[in-house]
This record gives structure tokens, sequence and C-alpha cells, in this order.
């Protein structure tokens, strides 16, 4: 019985980093697809295309984005470095976005 103790903790320690896993890019991704639109969205308004046409260009490549941010989240090494990476990232590219919107 003993013999199964450290299977069982083992399995659950596996269990918590495919979960920080799949969290890092579920929420991280979103937060970092929500970003890099806001922020394209701004720039490219800010460059003197119409806010229509600059929406449906960066919510077209937030698609591209999240895919790759999801496949990243599993294929790196470290999964806090995905954590500050997406959630961080995002965080930033939505202040700067905030900050450069003109009159706000």
């Amino acid at each position: 019985m003993a013999a199964l103790k450290p299977a069982a903790s083992a399995g659950r320690g596996r269990a918590a980093a495919v979960a920080a896993r799949v969290g890092a890019a579920l929420l991280g991704g979103y937060a970092f697809v929500w970003g890099s639109v806001t922020l394209a969205i701004v720039l490219l308004v800010r460059g003197g295309m119409d806010y229509h046409e600059a929406h449906t260009l960066a919510m077209l490549l937030a698609f591209l984005v999240y895919l790759l941010a999801v496949c990243w989240a599993f294929a790196a090494a470290r999964v806090l470095r995905v954590w500050w990476v997406l959630a961080g990232g995002g965080g930033a590219m939505s202040a700067l976005a905030a900050w450069l919107v003109p009159g706000a």
C-alpha cells in the first residue's frame, strides 16, 4: 500500500502541471490577444485607417495570435514564463493602448 502513495502524488503533480498549462493557454492567451487587438486597433486608427477596418483586421489576426499563444503555452519549457509573457504582455499592451488613445 505504501508503494501506491508516491505514484498517486506524482499523478496529482502531473495533473497540476497540465492544469497550469491549460490555464495559461486559455486565460493568458485570452489576455494576450485582448491586449494585442486593442493595441493594433489604436495604432491602426492613429495611422489613418478607418476604425471598422482596423477592428476587422485586428480581429482576423487575433485568431492566429491566439493559436500561436496556445501552441506556445504547451511547447514552452517553463509554465511560469508562459504566464508572465501572456498575461503580463497582454496587460502591458492594454495599458499602452489606453495611454495612446487620443483624448482619454
